[in-house]
């Protein structure tokens, strides 16, 4: 029953039926879901929205619809984890859209679970310039740097912010890796010189784990 209901909420966000994915939201909510979950099922939609966006079945209205959706779900979800956020640090993530994209539910979504699991989160924000990264890293020296993008425009931006990065910071200085995540994939990685790559907000964590398993932290 579960399964039906992550499948169909996946669904409802792609579908744009706000009425129903909140319904459905609150619903698995209620049944003693994981709320991070029913994050990642109103993620894995919006990707959808995404993907049909770049298609152009959709437009910027629903991609617009879509971010309103996410963001009425997260509300429903986020007072039930603040109290899992935790105090203890186990590295510094340095976070952005880049330039030219404003969406940021993903990045938030990502945010959010970066920070239960122990994570300190910078975020940038939303149409960062490669630039605006090189500062901030050089000032806050953080673990990872995440690059965000849910449109095919942004693969440039994050090679140029990449490529800005590790021509700018001294090999001692640098980042220990550099994440991108949005509607990315291994062909995406390999162009903009990252060293990792998800679609997926939960494997995100799970990749800045390692880093920093093998940082030695």
């Amino acid at each position: 029953m579960k399964v039906l209901k992550q499948n169909s909420l996946r669904s409802l966000v792609a579908d744009l039926k706000e009425d129903e994915a909140l319904e459905l939201a609150q619903e698995m909510l209620d049944s003693g879901e994981d709320p991070l979950l029913v994050l990642e099922q109103c993620q894995e939609g919006l990707f959808e929205v995404g993907k049909r966006y770049e298609k152009r079945t959709y437009f910027i209205s629903a991609l617009i619809m879509g971010g309103e959706i996410m963001n009425r779900v997260s509300k429903l979800v986020l007072s039930m984890i603040s109290s899992a956020i935790t105090s203890e640090n186990r590295g510094l993530i340095l976070l952005g859209t880049v330039e030219g994209d404003i969406h940021d539910l993903g990045k938030d979504l990502f945010k959010v679970m970066a920070r239960c699991h122990g994570f300190t989160v910078q975020d940038l924000g939303v149409d960062v310039p490669p630039q605006a990264f090189l500062n901030v890293v050089k000032d806050s020296s953080p673990d990872v740097v995440g690059l965000s993008s849910l449109l095919q425009a942004g693969y440039d931006k994050m090679k140029a912010t990449i490529e800005l990065l590790r021509e700018n910071i001294p090999p001692s200085e640098e980042p220990p890796a550099y994440i991108i995540g949005g509607l990315v994939d291994k062909m995406v990685c390999a162009y903009t010189g990252s060293d990792y790559w998800t679609q997926d907000a939960m494997e995100g964590v799970r990749i800045c784990h390692r880093i920093m398993k093998d940082k030695g932290n």
